[in-house]
């Protein structure tokens, strides 16, 4: 009955606003054209767009918008010839989302069913209230080094079409295969490398989607899609989209031009098993379900002047039977429903966190940018005689593009995160999915200072030179209450210990990324890195809490075997599509 309630909630809420949607509907541009998205960012550092650069992905239909307002020779003039050049190719892919009279024609092959472009390949179809378009997906990549190769395959297809104004889907599906020596991806792995959930041995499939209905203002939209909050150039500390997609019921508000507002309820994948609920099969043997898992987050975005974003969010992780009603009111403070629905009859609360960002644009051709995660803050612990840390991650960075040499850029950033950072005493409520931390890469008690050097001489090419120095320090369980060598311990004194402390685990890399876009949606590249990846043993006593390991055993934990010790690896590939 509940249930059923639910649905009909849901139903009437997209028939209400499918009925007062004036403007066409939006999807989300893939994350893996990351020209185009540095495209934009270069527009923005200009002042000629105004960019909320902290909530990705962008739309396609915007994007075509920002595009092709910076197409006016009187815009153009003032660019140089590199950016006036990629302008024009990028639109390319904007065909469907664009006027018809400023459309850029490719060769095409037209027939009774639609239009056939021959390179890149898609297929379009066109009618008065209905656009739709399908195109292959392939990536073939090959890594190696002195410890082994690698191979990996993507095969897929991806589509999108808008039904009038008021509708728009999309979706792809692909397969990836991985051959040689082990995986550069896997739950625990402390890298960028996206997450993947494996079936059959080292491949892995992936479907993602949604469908949309909105305008320029508002949108509500049921997808399976990244999440990116927060601004960064080598992994956000708030939602990095680096886990596995999820499902997620999505709202996004845009009242005003000071003012932007975003919300999502997700479904997440636990990994751990559900004693309770099983499958019974016609043998009698029970079938475990995973425990359910869920989360809520919005996202509010002010720009009191052009070019700061400053943004303020809350989010919560739970494990209840059935979604909570609560967690789908959009601007609501969760910690404090949570609250309401616990703490009398003394119980466990849900996890619920607060994110920040602030993004500054307001000097021409620089970006400042910090985002902060709190998962639980006391004010009087950031005194200097306090013993114990918050458990928040910070990251403070800058991008300078375009000055003083046209077509190159310098940017940094640094990271921090302190001890239980991301994790819970409940593991089911931690913040991950899959298995996958849902922040950022490293977890908790880390540090990491990344630098880069982009230097695109013409268009289509990028010339990155980046240094990072990545660690981890102790590893360590989150623990409220126990005893340890016939003393009692709280999580107090755990987050009390030195941070990072013991470094268990080092990363120092210097690499070099040539990416060339020889055609539209086609990327060719050659990356080449200089790798120390080194375990550590800790040289301080085992204390309360902590997991300890080897030197060995830290490496084999974070790192992929491939990657072990110091090593030059070469990565050369081709993608088609994303």
């Amino acid at each position: 009955m509940q249930k059923a309630l639910n649905l009909r909630i849901y139903l009437i809420v997209i028939l209400v606003i499918v009925g007062e949607t004036a403007f066409s509907a939006d999807i989300a541009h893939p994350l893996s054209d990351y020209r185009l998205y540095q495209l934009l960012d270069e527009l923005a550092s200009y002042g000629l767009i105004d960019l909320n650069s902290a909530v990705k992905p962008y739309g396609k239909k915007w994007i075509s918008r920002q595009l092709l307002a910076n197409t006016i020779d009187s815009v153009t003039n003032k660019l140089p010839a590199r950016i006036r050049q990629e302008l024009e190719f990028q639109l390319q892919k904007f065909t469907a989302e664009t006027p018809k009279n400023t459309q850029l024609q490719a060769p095409t092959r037209k027939n009774s069913f639609g239009v056939i472009r021959f390179w890149p390949p898609e297929f379009n179809y066109t009618e008065d209230e209905f656009q739709a378009s399908i195109r292959p997906v392939m990536e073939r990549h090959l890594i190696t080094n002195g410890k082994g190769t690698l191979h990996q395959e993507k095969l897929g297809v991806s589509f999108f079409s808008y039904t009038g104004k008021h509708l728009a889907v999309y979706g792809s599906v692909t397969t990836l295969s991985n051959r040689g020596d082990g995986l550069l991806s896997k739950a625990g792995y402390l890298s960028n490398e996206p997450g993947v959930v494996y079936t059959k041995g080292t491949e892995y499939s992936e479907s993602k989607g949604g469908i949309v209905v909105g305008n320029h203002r508002y949108s509500l939209s049921l997808t399976k899609d990244e999440i990116i909050r927060g601004d960064n150039l080598n992994g956000s500390n708030l939602l990095s989209g680096r886990a596995p997609t999820f499902p997620s019921l999505n709202l996004r508000l845009k009242p005003a031009d000071w003012f932007e507002f975003t919300y999502f309820h997700g479904w997440l994948v636990s990994n751990l098993t559900d004693s309770t609920r099983y499958y019974v099969d016609n043998l009698k043997q029970k079938h475990y379900r995973p425990h359910k898992k869920y989360m809520a987050a919005n996202f509010l975005t002010f720009t009191p002047l052009r070019g700061l974003k400053i943004s303020v969010g809350n989010a919560v992780v739970y494990a209840e039977d059935q979604p909570y009603p609560g967690f789908f009111i959009p601007l609501a403070f969760y910690k404090s429903i949570d609250h309401a629905t616990t703490k009398e009859a003394r119980l466990e609360n849900q996890n619920s966190q607060l994110l920040f960002n602030i993004s500054s644009r307001n000097i021409k051709h620089l970006h400042l940018f910090s985002s902060v995660y709190i998962d639980d803050v006391q004010w009087r612990r950031f005194l200097p005689n306090s013993r114990e840390r918050n458990p928040i991650s910070y990251k403070l960075g800058a991008q300078l593009s375009n000055f003083p040499f046209t077509n190159l850029s310098i940017g940094g950033e640094y990271t921090c995160s302190y001890i239980l950072n991301y994790k819970h005493s409940i593991p089911v409520l931690s913040w991950s999915s899959n298995s996958y931390n849902l922040g950022h890469y490293l977890g908790d008690n880390a540090r990491e200072l990344y630098l880069e050097l982009m230097f695109k001489p013409i268009s289509g090419l990028d010339i990155k030179l980046y240094f990072l120095d990545a660690m981890k320090g102790n590893e360590y369980e989150y623990i409220r209450r126990g005893i340890f060598n016939n003393k009692r311990y709280t999580v107090m004194d755990i987050i009390s210990n030195p941070s990072p402390g013991d470094v268990i685990w080092t990363n120092q890399s210097m690499g070099l990324n040539i990416n060339y876009e020889i055609f539209r949606n086609v990327y060719a590249v050659v990356n080449l890195m200089q790798s120390t990846i080194q375990g550590h043993d800790a040289k301080s006593a085992v204390v309360f809490g902590e997991q300890r390991m080897t030197a060995q055993e830290a490496i084999n934990r974070y790192t992929p075997k491939i990657l072990h010790g110091k090593n030059t690896t070469l990565k050369t590939g081709i993608s088609l599509n994303f």
